[in-house]
This record gives C-alpha cells, sequence and structure tokens, in this order.
C-alpha cells in the first residue's frame, strides 16, 4: 500500500509539474517572464571548434556592411585600422582606408584642434562625440561600442549543453546572437503582447521583448563585389562573423598555440612514463 500511495504521490506531483510548465509556457506567449524569449539559432561558422579559421574574404564583407551600417550609430574604439592587415588587406590598402576616415587631433602648437585624414595607427572614430550624444540622437539609449561586443553578447546555456561546450569548444554565441537578433525583427509578436511605442519587437532581444533600434538591414543595402547574396541573412552572418575577429583577432594563434601544447604535454607525458619503467624495471616491487 505504501509503494501505491508513493507512486500516486509521484505521478501527482509530476502532473502538477506538467501543468505549470504548460501554465507558464501560454503565460509567456503574452507576458514573456525571461529573455530572451527564443534562444539564439545555432549558425555553422567557419571559425568554430578547435580548429576553425576565419573566412577572410567573409571578415572583408562584414567590414563593408559596418562601415556603410552599423557605423553611422555605433562606435568601435578599441579597433585600430593597422589590425585590417589581418583582414587580408596590404599596407597600402590599409592607409587608404584610414584614409576615408576624419580624425579630430591636437591640440597642435598654436593650441587648437584640427582635423585630418585618418592614419594605419588611429582607430575607428566615433559617430558621437560622447555616450550623452549618442543617447540623445537615438531615442536615450546609447548604442553600445562593437569592438568587443561578439565576446560580451551571448545567452547562457543550461545543463548540460554547457557540459558539452567545454569539448567541444563552443565559443560562437555571440556571433550566433547577433545573427539572431539582426534577422529576427519581421518576426511578429504573440497577441495580446503590448509593445511600447517607439520600439521594436525581436523575441531574441537579450534584455526585454523590444528594443530601440530599429531593423538596421534590408536586401540589396549593401552592395557586394565577390558575388556573394545581397540578402539580410548573409549580411548578418558576414557581420557577426568581423565582429567576431575584432573581438579575438588573435583567434587562430591562440588555437595553433594550444594545439601545439597538447602535443607537447602528450609526448613530454609518453617520455615520462617510459622513463619511469626504464629507471625502475630491475627493483622488485
Amino acid at each position: 500500500m505504501k509503494k501505491i500511495l508513493t507512486s500516486l504521490a509521484l505521478l501527482g506531483l509530476v502532473i502538477a509539474g506538467t501543468a505549470a510548465i504548460a501554465a507558464e509556457e501560454a503565460h509567456n506567449a503574452a507576458a514573456p517572464t525571461h529573455f530572451p524569449i527564443d534562444e539564439p539559432k545555432e549558425m555553422d561558422w567557419t571559425f568554430a571548434g578547435p580548429f576553425g579559421t576565419y573566412d577572410k574574404a567573409q571578415l572583408q564583407r562584414g567590414l563593408k556592411v559596418y562601415k556603410e551600417v552599423c557605423a553611422a550609430c555605433h562606435s568601435m574604439n578599441l579597433v585600430a585600422f593597422r589590425t585590417l592587415e589581418g583582414l587580408g588587406y596590404s599596407e597600402a590598402q590599409v592607409k587608404t582606408l584610414a584614409a576615408e576616415y576624419t580624425i579630430h587631433d591636437g591640440p597642435n602648437d598654436a593650441g587648437d584642434m584640427f582635423d585630418r585624414p585618418g592614419k594605419p595607427s588611429d582607430y575607428f572614430p566615433a559617430p558621437f562625440a560622447n555616450e550623452q550624444a549618442a543617447a540623445a540622437s537615438n531615442g536615450g539609449a546609447a548604442p553600445p561600442d562593437m569592438s568587443l561586443l561578439a565576446k560580451a553578447r551571448g545567452v547562457e546555456r543550461g545543463f548540460p549543453r554547457f557540459v558539452f561546450d567545454i569539448f567541444t569548444q563552443y565559443a560562437q554565441g555571440g556571433p550566433d546572437y547577433i545573427h539572431s537578433l539582426l534577422t529576427g525583427y519581421d518576426e511578429t509578436p504573440p497577441a495580446g503582447m503590448v509593445i511600447p511605442e517607439g520600439t521594436h519587437y525581436n523575441p531574441y532581444f537579450l534584455s526585454g521583448m523590444s528594443l530601440k533600434m530599429p531593423k538596421p538591414l534590408s536586401d540589396g543595402q549593401v552592395t557586394y563585389d565577390d558575388g556573394a547574396p545581397q540578402t539580410v541573412d548573409q549580411y548578418s552572418r558576414d557581420v557577426s562573423a568581423f565582429l567576431m575577429w575584432a573581438a579575438e583577432p588573435h583567434m587562430e594563434d591562440r588555437k595553433k598555440t594550444g594545439f601545439r601544447v597538447l602535443v607537447f604535454l602528450l609526448l613530454f607525458g609518453a617520455l615520462v612514463y617510459l622513463t619511469k619503467r626504464k629507471v625502475w624495471e630491475g627493483v622488485a616491487h
């Protein structure tokens, strides 16, 4: 009898738990209690995994998207023009690209500030004079700096996925999030959900059901010279990959160094074991 009662109690708990989850999901449809509402889609990146590498053609396209779209609002204060050689550009091309920007510099010998063309040693200039000006021009919310955005953003992955991530070396949470956010503006909010005026619904946004940034990309907005598709999905992939490179430009070298260290440790461990066997083989145990 005791076993029967215990089984019935467990069954009741399961049914109650299932009903609670269903009720919570129904409630979240119109008034979510967690964000993002939808988890970012896992994309197939060339730089994923322990042996992943950057696609330089994709990075160059991503830089083009940043320059023509994102740079109007978002700064990239920690990225110097000279580092763009890592994207496959020559020194002359980097000089030409830097000269396209106007740098506010000074003071000069007369104590005055002045404007000059950019140099490779300069950093990408911010689109606004300060954070207050950026916020005033964007509805009260200053756009975040994009230098480290791909490493600073990302949705926490619960158990057991984070365990597998240790072995798969999953580090694409930021690019996955950025891509999903940029392609999530066309999603329709659930019936009954109230979107604050002046904001835009996006189920992938980390901090709420909507955000002030309007949809930044549209098909055909940026012209590619290499024949790549000129679609929102492709733009999002390319700029996400570029931002990953901006946040971690030495990722390929880090992975190569890590692989060499592991090989060394395996060989060293094998040599230590063989040495121990040789030294102690004549000693009775």
